[in-house]
Parts: C-alpha cells; structure tokens; sequence
C-alpha cells in the first residue's frame, strides 16, 4: 500500500523516553521513585519526552465533470493511504461542498466508495471552489482549521465561479493551515500552465503544485510529499 506521509509533531502530553531520548528531560518525581526504591543506588535516570502525533489532514477533491475519470480512483487512493494519517477530514466538491469524512470512517474501500456516491449528489456536475471553500469557512472553520493542518486541494483547477471569491476564500484558508498543497491531474501533459482562471487563483496561492493522473504519479506523490513538508517545517 501507498502511504501518505503526514508529518509529526511534539504535542504537550509526555511519554517515557530513553537515557539518551532526543529532546528528553529529567522526570524528577521518577527519579526521586528510583533512588528510594534501589535505597540510593541510581541505576536509571528516568526522562520524559514529548508525544508526537501526525498533523491534522483536511482533504478537498473536485467531483465536476472535468474530473470525473479520476475521482473514484483518488478517493480510493486517499482511502488508503491516508487510514494511518490520524485525524483526517475529506470532503468532495463541485458545485456545493459535501462532507466525506463519515464514509471514510469505513474500512473497506468499496464500501466508502458507495458511502460517498450515494451522499454526493452534485457528482460531474460544474466546479465553484470559491463557494464551496466559503461553506467550509462557515459551517465547519471551528473544527477543522488551525496552524497544524495539511491541507490537500485536489482539482484541475477548471473552476466556473468567480475568481475574485476563490481568491478571498484561498487566502482565509491559508492563513489558518499549515501548508496548502494542490495536487493536479492536468500534470500530465507537458507543458501544462494554469492559465484557466480558477487555475491561475490556485496556482497563485498554493504552496506547490503536484500530479495526481495515475498510480505511479501517486507513488511520485507520497516522496514528493515527504520532501515539501521537511522543507516546510
């Protein structure tokens, strides 16, 4: 299996660690705990260490009629590689914004294929990000926005709303995410430019473009992937 990999950081939770744990400190209390259990005699400095966990992943896949050929292979790509991500929240758009993350939930990927279809119901229809990101900001911000968040914006850009909304929208989104990635099917052809509208706003905000038009640009993906977030730390 592919495996997308989400970056981890220290939270404040702490957790036992080795002698030489990096980043470690002293547990005094458990110090103390040894020397009277050992009358003294220090065998082991016990130390604690920060828990880490995978940054939080927000995932937004274009379903319009432009990316109907790879929709239902990125859901089922994301429902892979992404089971191990920790906390992951997906949600399809076209023409409204419809929340995925119940159906990824399921374990099995055919059954969250037909969780999804059956909940998405603007399927191969038109593309308006901007109003769809604005829908994100209202009625879901609170829960799935902060600094830690990786943000995946999977689309070919061919967006038929107004590119003045999708640009206020992307800024907003930016602000409060860590990194916001765009992963384009359109990658494929050479020579490709993002002179579509709604493309050039993407292009213009996101923090790297990437291909998503077939499984061995999806294993590209993961090591691209890899290598944007250890520059980004």
């Amino acid at each position: 299996d592919i495996s997308l990999p989400v970056p981890r950081l220290p939270t404040r939770r702490l957790r036992p660690a080795g002698e030489n744990g990096r980043h470690a400190r002293m547990h005094w209390p458990g110090v103390l705990h040894e020397a009277a259990r050992t009358g003294g005699e220090m065998l082991r400095l016990p130390r604690l260490a920060r828990r880490e966990q995978p940054l939080p992943l927000l995932v937004l896949v274009d379903v319009s009629g432009s990316m109907e050929r790879y929709a239902r292979l990125l859901l089922a790509f994301l429902h892979a590689a992404t089971r191990r991500a920790g906390r992951r929240d997906v949600f399809a758009f076209g023409t409204g914004l419809t929340d995925l993350t119940p159906a990824f939930r399921l374990a099995d990927t055919d059954d969250m294929l037909g969780a999804a279809s059956l909940a998405i119901d603007d399927f191969a229809g038109g593309t308006r990000l901007g109003s769809s990101l604005a829908e994100l900001r209202q009625r879901h911000a609170r829960r799935l926005t902060g600094r830690r968040t990786l943000v995946l914006v999977i689309s070919d850009g061919l967006d038929t709303g107004e590119p003045a909304q999708l640009a206020q929208e992307l800024q907003w989104l930016k602000r409060h995410s860590r990194r916001l990635l765009w992963l384009n099917p359109l990658l494929r052809f050479e020579g490709y430019a993002p002179l579509a509208r709604g493309a050039g706003v993407l292009h213009r905000h996101a923090d790297a473009m990437l291909a998503v038009h077939n499984l061995s640009a999806l294993e590209q993906l993961a090591a691209s992937l890899a290598a944007l977030m250890r520059s980004g730390r």
